[in-house]
């Protein structure tokens, strides 16, 4: 099987359904009630499995559920096993993601910056509604 084929597509898909379903109940309490499963690569053949995982909240956070997850492992692939009518059962490598984290930084970090452009705008006497016009609006 091709790593990117519709079967490889809908593996992954299914996969990260059950592991999704098993953190959420998951009794383990170093695992953060604020864990998301991002994105789950098996393996062609079967045998391994990546999953991307994030959570919000600090860096302890982070580490714990990640101690957490490495400790569920079993747990969760046993519950794969049951889920899943899969040759193999893959085992299981968890990953931690940082997008959404750097996503909600670079956010405010926008924000900073259009908040001090429309105080320089105020500050020179410019009104902030003003926006030059798009391509657009220049056509009317």
């Amino acid at each position: 099987m091709r790593k990117n084929s519709n079967k490889n597509r809908r593996i992954n898909g299914e996969v990260m359904k059950v592991i999704s379903e098993a953190i959420r109940y998951s009794k383990d309490p170093r695992i953060s009630p604020f864990t998301s499963v991002m994105d789950v690569e098996v393996a062609p053949d079967l045998k391994t499995c990546k999953v991307w995982v994030t959570v919000m909240g600090n860096e302890e956070d982070r580490v714990r559920t990640q101690e957490g997850l490495k400790s569920a492992s079993g747990y969760i692939r046993s519950t794969l096993a049951k889920e899943l009518n899969m040759r193999y059962t893959p085992e299981i490598r968890f990953i931690m993601d940082d997008s959404i984290e750097y996503a909600i930084n670079m956010s405010k970090k926008i924000d900073e910056v259009t908040a001090k452009d429309n105080e320089a705008r105020l500050a020179r006497g410019e009104s902030i509604d003003e926006e030059e016009p798009t391509e657009d609006q220049e056509e009317e």
